[in-house]
Order: structure tokens, then C-alpha cells, then sequence
């Protein structure tokens, strides 16, 4: 099972992630920003008629109706929008600082890897010096 996850993170482009999160985040920054500032719609009100209406009235009425409806979904779509940007802008952040550690594990690997190496070094030698006396 963790060899799985092994080969998945090792197809990955590092590199390439490391880059572009910070734009990744810019990013996400703007479209908050961009969506946070933006009036929501003025949500409809309940316009409750119950006189008795000509044909044309009712015609109006009807669309009238059907208009209140359309800006109460316009509303609603509006409030998704905003908790969606708001999401993605939270997981920009998260995933800026998860390159970042990542990038920091990769140093902290290559300084151990490059002492392990020394420690090798001097170990193999101080074993042939042992040997050779």
C-alpha cells in the first residue's frame, strides 16, 4: 500500500508545484477579492396579491412571479459563489504551505543524505586504517 503512494508522489512534478504555488495563491487572492467586494443581489420580496386581476394582470403578475424567482436564484447562486471562492482561497493558502514544507523536507533530506555520506566516508576509512595496522 505505501509503495502506491511511493510511485504517486514520485510522478509528481515538484518542481513544477514548488514554482506555481505562489501564483496558485495570487491567484485565489484575486478571485476572493474579486468575488468578496461584489453587492449581493437585493433578495426578492413577497409581493402577496390576492385581488381579482384582468388577463393582462394576471400575464404580469406571472412574470412578475417568475422574476422574483429568477432573483432569488440569482441570490442564492450568489452566496455559493461566495463560499466557493472562499474555499479555494483557504486551500491556495494550504497548499502554499505545503510546498513549502515539502520544500524544506527536501533540504533537511539532502543535508542528511550529504551527512550520512561524510559519516560513510570517514567510517570506511577509519575501518581500512583498523584493518591495515
Amino acid at each position: 500500500m505505501a509503495m502506491g503512494w511511493l510511485a504517486v508522489l514520485q510522478m509528481v512534478p515538484w518542481s513544477y508545484v514548488i514554482r506555481n504555488a505562489p501564483k496558485v495563491a495570487d491567484g485565489a487572492k484575486k478571485l476572493w477579492n474579486t468575488v468578496g467586494k461584489k453587492p449581493p443581489p437585493v433578495p426578492p420580496a413577497d409581493t402577496g396579491t390576492s385581488v381579482q386581476l384582468s388577463p393582462e394582470g394576471r400575464a404580469i403578475a406571472a412574470l412578475q412571479a417568475h422574476v422574483l424567482a429568477l432573483d432569488s436564484a440569482t441570490h442564492e447562486l450568489h452566496e455559493q459563489m461566495l463560499a466557493s471562492s472562499e474555499l479555494i482561497k483557504a486551500l491556495a493558502e494550504q497548499n502554499t504551505q505545503l510546498i513549502r514544507r515539502a520544500e524544506v523536507n527536501r533540504v533537511r533530506l539532502l543535508l542528511l543524505a550529504g551527512v550520512t555520506t561524510v559519516v560513510a566516508v570517514v567510517a570506511a576509512v577509519a575501518l581500512t586504517l583498523v584493518l591495515t595496522r
